[in-house]
């Protein structure tokens, strides 16, 4: 349901930066406003530029996040998910157990 709701939200989901205000509005209940602004003080962009496709992928090539179209050498998925909840500084059940599951010294 919540990929159902990034795209229907119409930020062009991983082609701009609507994937990364959806996980702030699902796991910090932010108000879409709020999380917009939080996003882009993140990626140190302004919040107009979050909707801009050529910017946002280069953006996102440079935090190694993810682009569509995906590129050689680039992060994917959990790789990327681990990215962007450490860079948006959110927890998420799927990356800290696919964190446990790599530490070999248990």
């Amino acid at each position: 349901m919540s990929v159902a709701h990034i795209m229907a939200a119409g930020m062009g989901g991983i082609r701009t930066a609507g994937d990364l205000v959806a996980w702030m509005q699902l796991t910090q209940r932010m108000k879409i406003t709020e999380a917009k602004e939080y996003v882009a003080q993140k990626l140190g962009v302004n919040v107009i530029d979050l909707v801009d496709e050529e910017l946002m992928h280069q953006v996102r090539q440079d935090l190694n996040i993810a682009t569509l179209p995906m590129i050689a050498d680039g992060a994917t998925g959990m790789v990327a998910k681990c990215r962007i909840a450490e860079l948006l500084g959110i927890e998420l059940n799927s990356v800290n157990k696919f964190k446990s599951q790599l530490d070999f010294s248990k």
